[in-house]
């Protein structure tokens, strides 16, 4: 009985053998942190901001790099990708941006006892490398709302920013196509940085 048992459990244990190895691939990942060019504006303005929980737009939940090819579909790179959640870290970046901007007295996080004079929320809506374009793109969509005159919406923006590829229109390697959106990231934070200035 043993020896049939034997005879029955060796070509099973043959078949699982001749699966092909796989090379381990280690996956990249790429921190979204744009940062400001030139001196930062002398003082403060005198009002306080509150800004908001920053939402992933559609297929923004995902820390794959995204690249668009030249014809309209979306390669997701598993092997490289974000730090962090792209819109998290898109929200720290933007934080950070208006901190270094000083347009504002203070820059506010949600649970702050603080009440403050104006609010932004919005949603990070777009961060590929459009390879067609040769350029990589970010967009962000925000609410500036007033609260000393009852949360009365007072404006609502769409901030874009391009930045090119250093490829061109060739297929980006992952650190080229990281450095390129988070270019873009900067350019569209600058954007809303402009919209912004006139409220501060």
């Amino acid at each position: 009985m043993t020896a049939r048992r034997t005879l029955l459990i060796a070509p099973l244990l043959a078949a699982c053998s001749v699966l092909p190895d796989r090379p381990y691939v280690e996956t990249r990942r790429f921190p979204l942190e744009p940062r400001r060019e030139g001196a930062p504006r002398a003082g403060r303005g005198r009002r306080s901001l509150l800004v908001r929980t920053l939402r992933a737009g559609a297929g923004m939940d995902t820390r794959n790099l995204r690249t668009v090819r030249p014809d309209g579909t979306e390669f997701l790179d598993f092997y490289a990708e974000w730090a962090a959640p792209p819109a998290e870290a898109a929200e720290q970046a933007l934080r950070r941006w208006l901190l270094d901007a000083r347009l504002f007295s203070a820059i506010l996080a949600p649970g702050s006892r603080v009440t403050p004079d104006f609010v932004l929320e919005g949603e990070f809506t777009r961060l590929a490398a459009v390879q067609g374009e040769g350029a990589a793109r970010a967009e962000l969509t925000m609410l500036l709302v007033d609260e000393r005159q009852g949360s009365r919406l007072v404006g609502q923006m769409v901030s874009s920013g391009s930045a090119p590829l250093p490829g061109g229109t060739a297929e980006p390697s992952p650190e080229q196509a990281a450095q390129a959106m988070g270019a873009a990231l900067g350019n569209a934070l600058a954007s809303l940085e402009q919209a912004l200035a006139r409220f501060s």
